[in-house]
């Protein structure tokens, strides 16, 4: 997960568009292939300029069912939620999962903070029917040793666990994610590596809690993708895909998506793998072919 502004190297990446035509290109054998697992997309990544409803309207004609929030309804009125609960009824959508909040788990000082953003946020979750939280750890905190601010993710999510332990949301039990960002996107971001992450998640030890595996800042991070795929799936909870370097579409970099996407479907892999990665042309299209990718590579 990134904030709403663009990869520096976007523009640099604009001549990958040519090269990806291949990916944009519709066989008619794709039209029944559906991969084994629910896919998503970041709503952060597409059409800002265009009203809400009209956004989650271009994400149901790309073929999702999913779509992933980063608190874009903070200053809604209750009408303002009434509508968007209507547009995604009428288009057949489903929130996943949301972020945003304030405050990250790493600082003891402002744990107490942090929960009552969490317990803040429990209500517009409840009302756009979303049962998912993204979390990250904020910035690394001067004065603290590593394993201080290591300790501290860990006993914060222990008691936003607490929070929401045995709570549902449209009969799913409430999960915090935890999430990593990369040195290159926030030199300053204290979790940077989904090895550390995970370390945290399994400390915490609760269902509710889980790691989302953004396989676009472990790249950066750390590489190794698949390994730590398969030795800690049983605490993935969300995927977020998006290509290195750029954050643009599978295909356009080095990560090999095709043998990810096999590879969650031999793991069986049930939750939501979610696109968040910037459209280099039309974004209809390219969530097309993202989604004709994840579907082909894993059909027999």
């Amino acid at each position: 997960m990134t904030p709403l502004h663009l990869s520096r190297r976007r523009f640099a990446q604009a001549a990958a568009a040519v090269a990806a035509a291949p990916l944009l290109r519709t066989p008619a054998r794709a039209a029944a292939a559906v991969p084994p697992f629910p896919l998503s997309v970041m709503l952060w990544t597409v059409y800002g300029d265009l009203p809400f409803e009209e956004r989650l309207a271009r994400i149901a004609e790309a073929g999702y069912r999913n779509v992933e929030l980063v608190g874009e309804y903070k200053d809604w009125t209750a009408a303002d939620f009434d509508r968007a609960n209507a547009a995604r009824r009428r288009l057949g959508l489903h929130f996943d999962a949301t972020a945003g909040l304030p405050h990250g788990v790493g600082d003891p000082a402002t744990r107490t903070a942090f929960l009552d953003d969490l317990r803040a946020a429990l209500g517009p979750m409840q009302s756009l029917e979303c049962p998912a939280m993204i979390v990250l750890s904020g910035n690394t905190v001067e004065g603290l040793t590593h394993q201080q601010q290591h300790d501290a993710c860990i006993e914060t999510l222990r008691q936003a666990a607490r929070l929401v332990e045995g709570r549902t949301i449209a009969g799913e039990p409430v999960r915090l994610l935890l999430e990593c960002i990369d040195p290159e996107e926030n030199p300053h971001h204290y979790l940077q590596t989904a090895a550390e992450g995970i370390e945290i998640v399994r400390a915490v030890n609760h269902p509710q809690v889980q790691f989302l595996y953004d396989f676009f800042h472990e790249q950066i991070a750390a590489g190794n993708l698949i390994e730590k795929l398969e030795r800690n799936i049983d605490v993935i909870g969300l995927i977020h895909i998006a290509d290195v370097p750029g954050r643009h579409h599978p295909g356009t970099g080095e990560i090999n998506y095709a043998s990810i996407y096999r590879k969650l479907a031999d793991l069986h892999y049930r939750h939501i793998v979610a696109m968040e990665f910037v459209p280099l042309a039309d974004p209809v299209s390219e969530l097309r072919a993202a989604r004709q990718m994840a579907a082909e590579t894993t059909t027999p």
